[in-house]
C-alpha cells in the first residue's frame, strides 16, 4: 500500500457503488434518461465498470488509466444527474435541492480521482 488510506477509500467507494446496481437494479434503472436504449443492460454495464475501475485502482499498472476511466465514467453519468432535474417524474421523488448539490458533488469526485494523477 503506497498510496494514502483515502485512495483506497475512494476505491471502495466504487466498487459498493458499483455491487449496488447488482443488488438494487431497479433504483438505477428508475433514473435512467428514457431517451437511453436497453436501461437493464445500462444499469449493470456500469455498475460492472464502477467494479472493474475500483478495483483496477489497487493495481499500479492500471492506476492511470484507471483514474482517466473514473472521470469519464462520471461525466457520462452527469446525463442521468442532468435528466432527474427534467421533471417531477424524472427525480423519481428526490428533492430538487438535492438534485442540484449532486451536480458540484460529481465534479468534486472527478476532482478527487483526478488528485492522484
Amino acid at each position: 500500500m503506497t498510496e494514502p488510506i483515502h485512495f483506497y477509500i475512494m476505491a471502495l467507494m466504487y466498487v459498493f457503488a458499483g455491487t449496488m446496481h447488482f443488488i438494487r437494479p431497479k433504483a438505477y434503472m428508475r433514473i435512467m434518461p428514457r431517451y437511453l436504449p436497453n436501461h437493464k443492460l445500462l444499469v449493470y454495464l456500469s455498475g460492472a465498470a464502477e467494479i472493474a475501475l475500483g478495483i483496477s485502482l489497487s493495481i499500479p499498472a492500471l492506476k492511470v488509466i484507471s483514474i482517466y476511466g473514473i472521470m469519464t465514467m462520471l461525466a457520462v453519468f452527469l446525463l442521468v444527474h442532468f435528466y432527474m432535474l427534467s421533471g417531477k417524474k424524472a427525480s423519481a421523488g428526490i428533492p430538487q435541492w438535492i438534485l442540484l448539490l449532486r451536480i458540484p458533488l460529481q465534479f468534486g469526485l472527478m476532482y478527487w480521482a483526478y488528485w492522484y494523477l
